[in-house]
């Protein structure tokens, strides 16, 4: 059975569809031996390379329609890159997970070395094409704290929306927390990821994100009692209403 090729490299966490029909487009990708295209297709027997070095699909492929797919919850700390290495050297988020039972984790979205809070893993690849595709606009929730004290103006600009470099953006609510003097607190929530898109909404507006931490992704929130830089498996209720979220089985 072939299957689109950026399906079948999803679900060994290379990266997100979108991302590997860019590779695609480059060239980066052979099937094989020859340079596969947009649209093409392929079967976990197939050799597929990308940048020359063969990827492993027929593990992966089962994990993907796996029914048992495993949803880990992360508690990201600051200082840790959401990538399973770094030229830096930093530390990554996959660093701590426990092995999975199948397949390998994939990273559900992303969150920058500066922002803490809930990170999901599954083992399930189409579970997290879904989690992170925009057609679903699944809610996520963030506690930030800005410098300065936006006053009411700037909270209905927010909530109508402003224009960023890639589009127009806007929270869809946020919810006025504690105040201190020179900063103030808001849970804010909004329904896509774009990248860095808390901090670049509230840049427009002339304020500046000092701490960032993402409390809620679908139906799913980061638990009170994890500590930073620990996970826990994701319950089998909640596994399964989070996949009802995306409408799967």
């Amino acid at each position: 059975m072939t299957e689109r090729i950026q399906k079948l490299l999803a679900a060994t966490g290379l990266g997100s569809r979108r991302g590997i029909e860019g590779w695609l487009r480059a060239g980066r990708i052979t099937v094989n031996g020859a340079v596969a295209g947009l649209g093409d297709r392929a079967s976990p027997s197939d050799e597929i390379q990308f940048d020359g070095q063969r990827v492993q699909l027929a593990q992966s492929a089962a994990a993907e329609h796996a029914a048992d797919g495993e949803v880990l919850l992360y508690h990201k700390p600051l200082g840790e890159v959401t990538t399973r290495q770094d030229p830096q050297g930093r530390p990554t988020v996959f660093d701590r997970l426990p092995p999975p039972k199948s397949g390998r984790w994939v990273v559900v979205g992303r969150l920058d070395v500066n922002t803490t809070g809930l990170l999901l893993f599954t083992s399930d690849g189409e579970l997290a094409h879904r989690l992170m595709h925009p057609s679903y606009e699944l809610p996520r929730d963030y506690i930030v704290r800005v410098r300065g004290l936006p006053g009411d103006e700037v909270i209905a600009r927010l909530l109508r929306g402003v224009r960023l470099d890639d589009g127009p953006a806007r929270f869809d609510r946020i919810e006025p927390r504690n105040r201190s003097e020179g900063h103030a607190w808001y849970r804010v929530g909004l329904h896509e990821g774009r990248n860095r898109e808390v901090r670049r909404l509230w840049e427009a507006v002339g304020y500046e994100v000092s701490r960032l931490m993402r409390v809620s992704y679908g139906p799913c929130e980061l638990p009170q009692d994890l500590p930073a830089g620990q996970w826990r498996p994701l319950p089998a209720a909640e596994t399964a209403r989070l996949r009802a979220a995306v409408r799967l089985s």
